[in-house]
């Protein structure tokens, strides 16, 4: 199979790794893996791999001398075990992990993972400050843990899928769009009135919620994520920091509070 260059440079990467431990943390999605190499703490490289990609890379990895491989994955258990086949030695993020965070959510058995990792990324990067991350995928979740490390909740909306799908699927003129293109506040026709609604709908969504978060607390730090968060400005502030690796920082973080 063709793979791209910057596929193409990260396996020529772990070709020329040096034998210090290594650590691969896998965030298995429904889509692809999103794997970070991370050595001495320090985020390295990172990487999407399709499903269909496995072998080529699992080959090289294996190859790898004194590594670790940390996955979370949101499969089902037959994919996950499959995983499990391809990497060898691998650990797998399960819910009675140890965490670096108290959860104190109501219903903790329904909190998504990737939720608790950037939690936990959150409060660590904030450095003694309460703080919010914000994920912008298929949905728009926000998640607060104080200073303390006390994770409380936050908030989930539908993303820009599934508002355009569901005017589709709601209504009987509507068209499914799909793109990500913005919209001047005045769409002048029905695809860019519809693109008004939703792009800069949840704009004025997220940045009413960063308001309404920095009017209630105090040393209050942003981090914002996702796959659909590089559609989206947000405000030129000292407390807000856009990490697309964000929830690899925190499966990296709950490895390392369950390898001592």
């Amino acid at each position: 199979m063709k793979k791209n260059a910057f596929f193409s440079n990260f396996l020529c990467y772990l070709c020329y790794m040096n034998h210090n431990q290594t650590v691969f943390i896998v965030d298995a999605g429904n889509s692809f893996l999103k794997v970070g190499v991370f050595k001495n703490q320090i985020l390295e490289n990172v990487v999407r791999i399709g499903y269909l990609e496995l072998s080529d890379y699992a080959e090289l990895l294996n190859n790898s001398e004194d590594k670790v491989v940390f996955i979370s994955s949101v499969l089902n258990e037959y994919e996950t075990n499959k995983l499990i086949d391809i990497y060898s030695a691998s650990i797998v993020l399960k819910r009675d992990d140890f965490l670096p965070i108290q959860i104190k959510y109501e219903s903790p058995e329904t909190l998504g993972l990737d939720r608790i990792c950037n939690s936990v990324a959150s409060f660590f990067l904030a450095k003694g400050k309460h703080s919010v991350a914000i994920d912008i995928g298929t949905c728009i979740k926000f998640d607060f843990t104080d200073k303390e490390g006390n994770y409380l909740g936050g908030s989930i909306s539908p993303g820009i899928n599934l508002r355009y799908k569901s005017m589709n699927d709601y209504t009987g003129k509507l068209p499914l769009i799909k793109d990500r293109i913005s919209s001047d506040l005045i769409g002048n026709n029905t695809l860019n009135s519809m693109r008004s609604g939703v792009i800069n709908g949840i704009k004025a969504e997220i940045d009413q919620f960063i308001d309404l978060y920095s009017q209630q607390y105090q040393d209050l730090t942003f981090f914002v994520t996702g796959g659909d968060a590089v559609y989206f400005d947000f405000p030129f502030k000292n407390n807000i920091f856009v990490d697309e690796n964000l929830t690899l920082k925190g499966l990296h973080q709950i490895y390392l509070v369950n390898a001592k």
